[in-house]
């Protein structure tokens, strides 16, 4: 059962890039927890993968440079039952995290001043706030 990972029409990554591991899951499952191995950690080197050209591969190793271990992305998928469903989730999980790194980094933001309008709104405002202050200050005794 050897699948290559398709994270869009123009990116599949080779199934020999990709390394499983599975392991004994946590949770239920009644006696067939501690019989099966399906927890499933699937993993990248992302700085060795075949798949990806150098323009792809400097853009997930900035955008996952805090996840990177050793130049690996991993995904681990402990969820179901079944070390096949979970094989599944871990497949989709990591093209989303390739197509969430692929993405081109946002626009940056333009920097720009308030409007004249809203300057005078804003200092319109402060006035009729002190002035407010001011009256509640300088309120005439009942001695007078």
């Amino acid at each position: 059962m050897v699948q290559d990972l398709v994270v869009n029409e123009r990116l599949i990554i080779p199934s020999r890039d990709l390394r499983w591991r599975f392991s004994r899951s946590s949770g239920p499952g009644g006696q067939g927890v501690n019989t099966t191995d399906s927890r499933v950690e699937l993993v990248l080197d992302v700085e060795n993968c075949s798949g990806l050209g150098p323009f792809r591969r400097a853009r997930l190793v900035e955008y996952f440079e805090t996840r990177l271990v050793e130049g690996c992305l991993r995904v681990v998928v402990a969820e179901e039952r079944s070390q096949w469903q979970n094989r599944q989730k871990a497949l989709h999980r990591m093209a989303e995290l390739l197509r969430e790194g692929l993405q081109p980094p946002p626009r940056a933001r333009k920097s720009t001043r308030p409007g004249r309008g809203a300057v005078k709104r804003r200092l319109d405002t402060k006035k009729k706030r002190g002035d407010l202050k001011r009256q509640r200050r300088s309120r005439p005794s009942m001695d007078d």
